[in-house]
Protein backbone atom coordinates (compact mmCIF):
# COMPACT_ATOMS: atom_id res chain seq x y z
CA UNK A 1 0.00 0.00 0.00
CA UNK A 2 2.88 2.36 0.79
CA UNK A 3 4.22 1.83 -2.73
CA UNK A 4 0.99 3.23 -4.11
CA UNK A 5 1.18 6.43 -2.07
CA UNK A 6 2.52 9.51 -3.74
CA UNK A 7 5.84 10.67 -2.41
CA UNK A 8 5.61 13.96 -0.57
CA UNK A 9 7.67 16.66 -2.30
CA UNK A 10 10.25 18.68 -0.43
CA UNK A 11 9.69 22.46 -0.47
CA UNK A 12 12.43 22.84 -3.10
CA UNK A 13 10.91 20.11 -5.28
CA UNK A 14 7.44 21.61 -4.95
CA UNK A 15 8.70 25.06 -5.90
CA UNK A 16 10.55 23.63 -8.91
CA UNK A 17 7.43 21.72 -9.93
CA UNK A 18 5.31 24.87 -9.75
CA UNK A 19 7.79 26.93 -11.75
CA UNK A 20 7.99 24.17 -14.38
CA UNK A 21 4.19 24.09 -14.60
CA UNK A 22 4.18 27.88 -14.98
CA UNK A 23 6.73 27.78 -17.79
CA UNK A 24 4.78 24.94 -19.42
CA UNK A 25 1.64 27.06 -19.21
CA UNK A 26 3.36 29.65 -21.42
CA UNK A 27 3.73 27.21 -24.30
CA UNK A 28 0.21 28.00 -25.49
CA UNK A 29 -1.00 30.89 -23.36
CA UNK A 30 0.26 34.37 -22.42
CA UNK A 31 1.78 35.26 -19.09
CA UNK A 32 -1.08 37.51 -18.01
CA UNK A 33 -3.43 34.49 -17.96
CA UNK A 34 -1.24 32.65 -15.46
CA UNK A 35 -2.80 33.10 -12.03
CA UNK A 36 -2.21 31.53 -8.64
CA UNK A 37 -5.60 29.81 -8.97
CA UNK A 38 -4.71 28.38 -12.38
CA UNK A 39 -1.38 27.06 -11.15
CA UNK A 40 -2.92 25.58 -7.99
CA UNK A 41 -5.47 23.73 -10.11
CA UNK A 42 -2.79 22.36 -12.45
CA UNK A 43 -0.65 21.20 -9.53
CA UNK A 44 -3.60 19.77 -7.59
CA UNK A 45 -2.77 21.80 -4.49
CA UNK A 46 -4.37 24.65 -2.60
CA UNK A 47 -4.19 28.26 -3.68
CA UNK A 48 -2.73 29.04 -0.26
CA UNK A 49 0.23 26.74 -0.89
CA UNK A 50 1.03 28.42 -4.23
CA UNK A 51 0.72 31.78 -2.50
CA UNK A 52 3.12 30.52 0.19
CA UNK A 53 5.82 29.89 -2.44
CA UNK A 54 5.41 33.04 -4.53
CA UNK A 55 3.62 35.59 -2.35
CA UNK A 56 1.57 37.04 -5.20
CA UNK A 57 0.73 36.72 -8.87
CA UNK A 58 3.58 39.17 -9.50
CA UNK A 59 6.01 36.95 -7.59
CA UNK A 60 4.84 33.94 -9.59
CA UNK A 61 5.36 35.82 -12.85
CA UNK A 62 8.86 36.85 -11.76
CA UNK A 63 9.91 33.24 -11.18
CA UNK A 64 8.32 31.95 -14.38
CA UNK A 65 9.76 34.69 -16.60
CA UNK A 66 13.25 34.34 -15.13
CA UNK A 67 13.15 30.58 -15.72
CA UNK A 68 11.68 30.94 -19.22
CA UNK A 69 14.33 33.47 -20.22
CA UNK A 70 17.07 31.14 -18.97
CA UNK A 71 15.53 28.26 -20.96
CA UNK A 72 15.52 30.32 -24.16
CA UNK A 73 19.16 31.31 -23.66
CA UNK A 74 20.14 27.70 -22.97
CA UNK A 75 18.27 26.45 -26.05
CA UNK A 76 20.07 28.93 -28.29
CA UNK A 77 23.56 28.85 -26.76
CA UNK A 78 26.20 29.30 -29.47
CA UNK A 79 28.27 26.31 -30.54
CA UNK A 80 31.89 27.28 -30.16
CA UNK A 81 33.00 24.48 -32.49
CA UNK A 82 31.46 26.30 -35.48
CA UNK A 83 33.01 29.05 -37.57
CA UNK A 84 31.50 32.49 -36.79
CA UNK A 85 29.05 32.71 -39.71
CA UNK A 86 27.85 29.12 -39.21
CA UNK A 87 27.62 29.75 -35.47
CA UNK A 88 25.29 32.68 -36.08
CA UNK A 89 23.17 30.69 -38.55
CA UNK A 90 22.94 27.74 -36.15
CA UNK A 91 21.99 29.95 -33.20
CA UNK A 92 19.34 31.79 -35.21
CA UNK A 93 17.93 28.48 -36.43
CA UNK A 94 17.61 27.22 -32.86
CA UNK A 95 15.94 30.46 -31.80
CA UNK A 96 13.36 30.08 -34.58
CA UNK A 97 12.75 26.47 -33.47
CA UNK A 98 12.42 27.55 -29.83
CA UNK A 99 9.96 30.30 -30.75
CA UNK A 100 7.81 27.87 -32.74
CA UNK A 101 7.96 25.17 -30.06
CA UNK A 102 7.29 27.61 -27.19
CA UNK A 103 4.99 30.19 -28.74
CA UNK A 104 3.49 31.53 -25.55
CA UNK A 105 6.83 31.60 -23.75
CA UNK A 106 8.48 33.73 -26.41
CA UNK A 107 5.48 36.00 -26.86
CA UNK A 108 5.23 36.48 -23.10
CA UNK A 109 8.93 37.32 -22.88
CA UNK A 110 8.94 39.94 -25.61
CA UNK A 111 5.40 41.34 -25.46
CA UNK A 112 3.67 40.14 -22.34
CA UNK A 113 6.02 41.60 -19.77
CA UNK A 114 5.09 45.21 -20.21
CA UNK A 115 4.12 45.17 -16.57
CA UNK A 116 5.66 47.60 -14.15
CA UNK A 117 7.55 44.81 -12.39
CA UNK A 118 11.24 45.75 -12.31
CA UNK A 119 12.41 42.16 -11.70
CA UNK A 120 10.54 40.88 -14.76
CA UNK A 121 11.88 43.68 -16.93
CA UNK A 122 15.41 43.06 -15.65
CA UNK A 123 15.20 39.34 -16.52
CA UNK A 124 13.96 40.07 -20.04
CA UNK A 125 16.52 42.83 -20.60
CA UNK A 126 19.31 40.54 -19.38
CA UNK A 127 18.25 37.92 -21.95
CA UNK A 128 18.21 40.57 -24.68
CA UNK A 129 21.67 41.76 -23.62
CA UNK A 130 23.00 38.19 -23.77
CA UNK A 131 21.54 37.65 -27.26
CA UNK A 132 23.09 40.95 -28.41
CA UNK A 133 26.45 39.97 -26.92
CA UNK A 134 26.37 36.61 -28.71
CA UNK A 135 25.71 38.27 -32.08
CA UNK A 136 28.34 40.92 -31.37
CA UNK A 137 30.94 38.20 -30.67
CA UNK A 138 30.21 36.64 -34.07
CA UNK A 139 30.91 39.89 -35.90
CA UNK A 140 33.98 40.64 -33.81
CA UNK A 141 35.26 37.18 -34.74
CA UNK A 142 34.58 38.10 -38.38
CA UNK A 143 36.79 41.19 -38.03
CA UNK A 144 34.34 44.01 -37.18
CA UNK A 145 35.78 46.79 -35.03
CA UNK A 146 34.52 46.74 -31.44
CA UNK A 147 32.91 50.17 -31.31
CA UNK A 148 30.08 51.76 -29.40
CA UNK A 149 28.16 52.06 -32.69
CA UNK A 150 28.51 48.34 -33.36
CA UNK A 151 27.20 47.46 -29.92
CA UNK A 152 24.34 49.98 -30.05
CA UNK A 153 23.18 48.87 -33.49
CA UNK A 154 23.31 45.18 -32.64
CA UNK A 155 21.43 45.78 -29.38
CA UNK A 156 18.80 47.64 -31.42
CA UNK A 157 18.80 44.78 -33.95
CA UNK A 158 17.48 42.50 -31.17
CA UNK A 159 14.20 44.45 -31.23
CA UNK A 160 13.99 43.99 -35.00
CA UNK A 161 14.73 40.27 -34.63
CA UNK A 162 12.00 39.89 -32.02
CA UNK A 163 9.47 41.54 -34.34
CA UNK A 164 10.53 39.32 -37.25
CA UNK A 165 10.16 36.25 -35.05
CA UNK A 166 6.70 37.28 -33.86
CA UNK A 167 5.44 38.17 -37.33
CA UNK A 168 7.11 35.41 -39.37
CA UNK A 169 7.98 32.52 -37.04
CA UNK A 170 4.69 32.77 -35.15
CA UNK A 171 2.47 34.53 -37.68
CA UNK A 172 3.23 32.44 -40.78
CA UNK A 173 4.38 29.01 -41.86
CA UNK A 174 7.36 30.52 -43.68
CA UNK A 175 10.35 28.17 -43.83
CA UNK A 176 12.75 28.52 -40.92
CA UNK A 177 15.66 28.83 -43.36
CA UNK A 178 14.09 31.94 -44.92
CA UNK A 179 13.61 33.56 -41.52
CA UNK A 180 17.18 32.75 -40.52
CA UNK A 181 18.50 34.18 -43.81
CA UNK A 182 16.52 37.40 -43.28
CA UNK A 183 17.80 37.77 -39.73
CA UNK A 184 21.35 37.13 -40.88
CA UNK A 185 21.11 39.74 -43.65
CA UNK A 186 19.65 42.37 -41.34
CA UNK A 187 22.33 41.74 -38.73
CA UNK A 188 25.00 42.16 -41.40
CA UNK A 189 23.25 45.31 -42.57
CA UNK A 190 23.39 47.01 -39.18
CA UNK A 191 27.03 45.98 -38.77
CA UNK A 192 27.82 47.52 -42.16
CA UNK A 193 25.92 50.69 -41.23
CA UNK A 194 27.86 50.96 -37.97
CA UNK A 195 31.15 50.57 -39.84
CA UNK A 196 30.20 53.23 -42.42
CA UNK A 197 29.39 55.67 -39.62
CA UNK A 198 32.67 55.30 -37.72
Amino acid sequence: MDADRRRRLTPEERRSQLVALGVGFLVDRPLDELTIEELAEQAGISRALVFHYFGSKQGLHREVVTTAAAAMLAASAPRDDLAPRERLRDTLGRIVAFVRDHRGTFFSLVRGVASGDAVVRTAVDAARDEHAERVTRVFLDLGAADTVLLRVTLRAWIALAEEVLIELALGTDRAAEEIVALLERTAQGVVDAAADSS
